[in-house]
């Protein structure tokens, strides 16, 4: 019988969820390869054109030569030195960048774009990240539960007059779109503008950022042509962490939106299903036969 049960359940729920999940993946891939395989093929191809440009410019170098260099811009930026710029370039090991780089470690961002190069450096990120990850995620879930609990009164919400329980669903989506605001609306209008991108790129790096995707094309702070205050990346880690926290609000408070907007709309359906039933559902005077 037990036996039977779990493969009930595997073909009921877990199967089901299998193959939508397969299918997700599935769908990502075609259009990421649709939309992005084309581009790919264009920036190699230009690539290749403007290093024959180079060869041609300067005879001097000959194929192997330029391959050697390059390989040496990409070992350069694997241990995250910008080849742009010269050794006057601001330091990525600084106390801001390194409080930067351990705010992406404990929250499982990871760019990529910066890495310890040392062995003592790649041992302790691993030890780091053994303590740091659990402890992000146990100070996220108390700060998220503590947030949640200065709201408690919306669970005897039922007791209250209708239009106290409107007053409170109005409070709780201002209070998730005022934080919405400050978390991702004007954080990535401040990035845009240090950094020189568009809205729509200071978006999308808010995004990938707190998604914890950290794809790492998009990086604040990384810049050699750019003059950063000192404190900018560790601003900018200090938003990372709470932004997170925010999330873990609005996923908790969101659903707990929805339900009451459900359930305020249901009362306020039933209100008015009774005041219209109100006049049909007075007692009809019945007529008593008269006996003769």
């Amino acid at each position: 019988m037990p036996r039977a049960g779990v493969c009930g359940c595997w073909g009921g729920q877990v199967l089901p969820l299998l193959l939508a999940y397969i299918c997700y993946l599935l769908l990502g891939a075609t259009i990421f390869q649709l939309l992005e395989k084309q581009a790919e093929a264009q920036s190699r191809d230009q690539f290749q054109l403007e290093k024959l440009r180079f060869l041609e410019n300067y005879t001097c170098l000959d194929q192997q030569a330029l391959e050697q260099f390059v390989q040496v811009i990409l070992e350069a930026w694997v241990k995250g030195v910008n080849p742009k710029g010269n050794s006057t370039n601001p330091s990525n090991w600084d106390f801001g960048s390194s409080f930067f780089f351990a705010g992406t470690v404990v929250t499982t961002i990871g760019y990529g774009n910066l890495a310890p190069s040392t062995e003592a450096g790649q041992i302790f990120c691993v030890f780091y990240a053994l303590m740091g990850i659990p402890l992000n995620v146990v100070f996220l879930n108390h700060l998220g539960t503590g947030l949640r609990a200065h709201l408690t009164t919306l669970d005897r919400w039922e007791d209250h007059p209708r239009h106290s329980q409107l007053l409170q669903v109005l409070g709780l989506a201002l209070f998730l779109t005022l934080g919405t605001l400050v978390i991702l609306i004007f954080p990535p209008m401040f990035f845009s503008h240090v950094e020189g991108w568009s809205f729509r790129e200071g978006f999308y790096f808010a995004f990938i950022t707190l998604s914890t995707i950290g794809f790492g094309d998009y990086v604040v702070g990384t810049d050699p042509s750019k003059h950063y205050i000192a404190v900018y990346r560790s601003l900018a880690a200090i938003w990372i962490l709470l932004g997170l926290a925010w999330l873990a609000v609005v996923l908790s408070l969101g659903s707990l939106l929805l339900h009451r907007c459900s359930r305020l709309w249901q009362l306020i359906r039933g209100l008015d299903l009774k005041d219209g039933a109100a006049p049909d559902s007075e007692p009809r005077s019945q007529k008593i036969p008269i006996s003769a």
